[in-house]
Order: C-alpha cells, then sequence, then structure tokens
C-alpha cells in the first residue's frame, strides 16, 4: 500500500466512524423540552461536542487502519489480482 492508497483509506474509515459517532450523547431541543427560536430547528443538536468527537474517532480510525495496514502487508488477504485484465 502506497502513501497515498493509505491516506484515502484512513479519510474513508475515518469519514465512516466519525457518521456513526455523531449521534452519540446528542440531546436536541425538542428532547430537552425547550423551545427553539426562529429559523432553528428543534431536531438540531444543544452541545453536539464535535471537537471531541472528532478526536475520538481519529483515534478508533487509526487502530482500524492500523488493522487495514497489517492485513495488507502481511498478505491475510490478498487484494492483488493474480492475472491481468
Amino acid at each position: 500500500m502506497g502513501w497515498f492508497s493509505g491516506f484515502v483509506v484512513f479519510l474513508v474509515i475515518w469519514w465512516i466512524v466519525f457518521f456513526m459517532a455523531l449521534p452519540f450523547g446528542a440531546k436536541s431541543l425538542h428532547e430537552m423540552g425547550e423551545e427553539s427560536g426562529p429559523g432553528h430547528a428543534q431536531s438540531a443538536p444543544i452541545k453536539p461536542r464535535l471537537w471531541l468527537k472528532a478526536a475520538i474517532v481519529t483515534v478508533i480510525a487509526l487502530v482500524l487502519w492500523g488493522i487495514v495496514y497489517y492485513v495488507n502487508v502481511t498478505d491475510l488477504i490478498s487484494f492483488h489480482t493474480s492475472t491481468p485484465l
């Protein structure tokens, strides 16, 4: 795996895990029983804590990327075709 493909794999893993982590701990105005002002959605989270989630997701993505890298380097699962196209 080259550096560019490794970076792309990391970005894909990061975004997938980030979208999975977004709903955790998010409380909306509707759930808290508060009214929103004009132009604000009732479903918008009060404190989304995006920086904390991004930091946690980065650590998780690094671990998952390490597993993918290990599988690729040791050829536990071969991603290469044996016959040319």
